[in-house]
């Protein structure tokens, strides 16, 4: 069911700082900033020959990664995101296995369809599934 990795995800509290942490220290291909308001953040992708890390600052107070800083003020690695060939054969795949899904399906910052599994579920680890 599951494919490749597509992203890590780290939550951090400046998105310009970490960009250029990244682009300009690390040497990175880094993206443009892009807004996500459906899902309260901004976000950067960083490049990688066999993968992306996904820069997430918040967008508001009531942003998930708002949340997230308030426990983290320095950031952190707040989600890894698996590509999936079917995102209805794998909502009902997570549901019959009785896995806390953590909302409907969304569109994510790819233009895909994606969904979030409770880390209770999940090994202590938030998983985002992102349909290929």
């Amino acid at each position: 069911m599951i494919g490749a990795l597509n992203h890590i995800a780290i939550a951090v509290p400046d998105l310009n700082q970490a960009t250029r942490l990244y682009k300009e220290v690390f040497g990175g291909n880094v993206s443009k900033p892009t807004a996500i308001p459906e899902h309260g953040v901004s976000v950067v992708f960083v490049e990688l020959s066999n993968t992306k890390i996904e820069l997430l600052e918040p967008l508001g107070d009531k942003s998930p990664i708002a949340a997230f800083l308030n426990k983290n003020p320095a950031g952190g690695i707040h989600h890894f995101c698996l590509e999936v060939d079917n995102m209805d054969n794998a909502l009902r795949k997570m549901n019959d296995e009785g896995l806390q899904v953590l909302g409907p399906p969304k569109t994510g910052a790819h233009g895909k369809s994606v969904i979030f599994l409770h880390p209770k579920d999940c090994l202590g680890t938030l998983v985002e599934f992102e349909e290929t």
